[in-house]
């Protein structure tokens, strides 16, 4: 069985509902109108009979001049007959029929001197009429009947033109609600057929397509979010190609080297010790990468464990300065620090070594012989405040935005035969975030570099 389209469901109980609401506004109208009219004509008739039953009891001759003038001015007929049986005999009509014009439980009633009013088939007028019948009761006797009737046709002429507008108003009233649904049909489904589409270009990998819905409703929130959504999946897919050709990359240019190097050995173009040499350095050049990949893996994740705990701050970072000072001395780089050694922060221990250690060694690397490097902390705003400031060459300004994305590099020629992988400041962005903290970085071409990371201070 074939699935039935939301856009038809939705016209076929829109058609339903416009449906039942005309059935029940035309059938409301016949009750209303059967309740009203006809039920004050039948209210009518019996008090215009009541009034001529009074008359006979007082004026016999006048009660017949105003039975005539009645069949004269008004709009119903009356019959009068001292001889109920006539009625049962279908007298005073001088006619033959098949049926009594009252039956014998409406005489039985009449008897009991109640009214009767009835709905019969008149051979007469080979139709309907409606009826009141009076008795006059005398002393306890049936002694006649008024019998009061108008033509069913008479009764409901007045409601044609009624009918006639109720018809045409229901059938305008439909295609109006039709047309509504319609355009209510289309202004929901319409968004919905661009989404599928959308998505099912999103399931084929392509990202790049948008909803063109410019509704200033929920709708236009949904597509809002949805064209959000496919913006954050496309940058997501763009960094996710951009790794891969990056780490791809990153383990060519090592493998490269070591495949030539052991084809120039092979053919004895290399020194043997050169060769291992060349390949102590490669290795551990990808060991590193591998050990950062992973890393950064598991930060940006939620899969990395945190030991932390209260640590002095400042002890911290003079021992990743210690291991720092020979390397400084060699390379005649002044090494400045002036630590607040009363700051507390909570953490784990061996990452935020790590930060310090890779912010360190890239302001030791860009600097040059006789250059300064100063390393400050101290706390601010109930905030442990820790700057690297170097005096080296600096970074371009239009790098700054990037720099700290993965395998983003300046000098990228510099950094690789310096050894570095090209990540360590995503990781150092990433062990900041995961302590609640905030790192940024100023430079200045030219005049170097200063990094600043700010750290919640631990509170008892």
């Amino acid at each position: 069985m074939k699935n039935v389209k939301m856009e038809y469901k939705i016209l076929l109980a829109f058609a339903l509902l416009a449906f039942v609401t005309i059935a029940s506004a035309v059938g409301l109208t016949q009750y209303l109108y059967q309740t009203f009219y006809v039920d004050r004509l039948i209210e009518s008739l019996s008090s215009h009979g009541h009034e001529l039953a009074s008359t006979y009891d007082e004026n016999k001759e006048r009660f017949l001049e105003k039975i005539e003038w009645s069949n004269e001015s008004l709009d119903w007929e009356i019959i009068f007959t001292e001889n109920p049986m006539l009625l049962s005999g279908n007298l005073p009509f001088d006619i033959e029929m098949d049926e009594h014009l009252i039956s014998f439980e409406e005489r039985q009633t009449l008897l009991a001197g109640d009214d009767v009013v009835l709905i019969r088939e008149h051979e007469k007028f080979k139709q309907d009429i409606l009826a009141v019948v009076i008795p006059l009761i005398e002393e306890k006797q049936l002694n006649g009947v008024i019998f009061l009737y108008t033509p069913l046709s008479a009764v409901y002429e007045p409601f044609r033109p009624l009918w006639t507008t109720l018809i045409l108003s229901s059938l305008a009233l439909l295609t109006i609600m039709l047309f509504a649904a319609r355009k209510i049909t289309n202004h929901i489904v319409k968004p919905l057929k661009q989404m599928t589409r959308v998505t099912q270009h999103f399931a084929s990998g392509n990202f790049s397509e948008r909803l063109s819905i410019s509704q200033n409703d929920e709708f236009g929130q949904l597509a809002s979010s949805f064209n959000a959504m496919a913006s954050s999946l496309q940058q997501v897919e763009q960094n996710r190609r951009e790794f891969l050709a990056n780490v791809s990359h990153e383990l060519r240019t090592p493998i490269s080297y070591m495949k030539g190097f052991s084809e120039g050995v092979a053919e004895g173009l290399i020194d043997y010790e050169q060769y291992i040499s060349i390949m102590q350095k490669e290795t551990s050049r990808l060991e590193r990468l591998v050990n950062d990949l992973l890393d950064l893996a598991q930060l940006e994740g939620d899969s990395y464990p945190m030991e932390s705990s209260p640590l002095p701050f400042a002890q911290l970072i003079l021992d990743v300065i210690e291991r720092f000072e020979l390397k400084c001395k060699e390379k005649d780089i002044i090494l400045v620090h002036k630590l607040d050694e009363e700051i507390i922060i909570y953490g784990d221990a061996d990452r935020l070594e790590q930060v310090v250690m890779n912010v360190l060694q890239n302001a030791y690397q860009y600097s040059s012989k006789g250059q300064q490097i100063e390393i400050l902390l101290f706390e601010q705003e109930e905030k442990a405040i820790l700057q690297i400031k170097d005096e080296g060459e600096g970074i371009p300004e239009d790098d700054l935005p990037n720099i700290m994305d993965r395998f983003y590099r300046v000098n990228k020629a510099r950094t690789r035969n310096d050894g570095g992988t090209g990540i360590g400041l995503a990781i150092v962005n990433q062990i900041v975030k995961k302590h609640d903290g905030d790192i940024s970085i100023e430079s200045e071409l030219g005049k170097g570099t200063k990094v600043t990371v700010e750290l919640p201070v631990y509170g008892e």
